[in-house]
């Protein structure tokens, strides 16, 4: 649900901070950064098993299955780790976007088409409460994917380690 527009706001509804902040929220997708440490946890782990799900039958075919279990398993993880990097990066860079718009004392925004750009200054009062939102509500969700981010990519590092040590020479 949109907000109400800013009085003498010309930025369209769409396009204002505050509204583009709540659909964010209601976004299926995005809606994952918003959720509790053990549902987001949870939506991570299925979202990786559904990923390698996925890579199993590339991981079938790369390396047979009775002689190199070993490298079928890492084939799995990594491509379930990389996508699940992957789909945190977009996370990441949505939430931020919005972030750094609810942050800025002034905010680009397209009228009618990519060709007729303008800059609106936010009165105080707004700018006040985008700042509190940005801050207190979009920033904790930055800090948590930015963690979960370097634990995937400590992940990667790791499995990467492990197929060098037990990859064929």
């Amino acid at each position: 649900m949109m907000n109400a527009p800013v009085s003498n706001c010309p930025v369209p509804l769409e396009q204002q901070p505050l509204n583009e902040y709540q659909s964010l929220k209601e976004s299926c997708f995005f809606r994952w950064a918003t959720l509790e440490d053990s549902a987001y946890l949870n939506k991570g782990v299925r979202l990786g098993s559904i990923a390698s799900l996925m890579a199993a039958p590339f991981a079938a075919t790369s390396f047979s299955l009775t002689e190199s279990f070993s490298q079928f398993v890492l084939t799995l993880t990594v491509s379930a780790t990389g996508i699940l990097v992957l789909l945190i990066l977009r996370l990441y860079l949505g939430w931020s976007y919005v972030c750094d718009r609810l942050l800025k004392d002034k905010i680009f925004y397209e009228e009618t088409g990519w060709y007729d750009g303008q800059y609106w200054t936010k009165p105080s009062e707004v700018l006040d409460r985008e700042r509190l939102i940005g801050t207190y509500e979009v920033q904790p969700i930055l800090q948590r994917l930015r963690r979960s981010l370097v634990l995937l990519g400590i992940t990667l590092l790791g499995e990467v380690g492990l197929w060098l040590l037990i990859a064929p020479s």
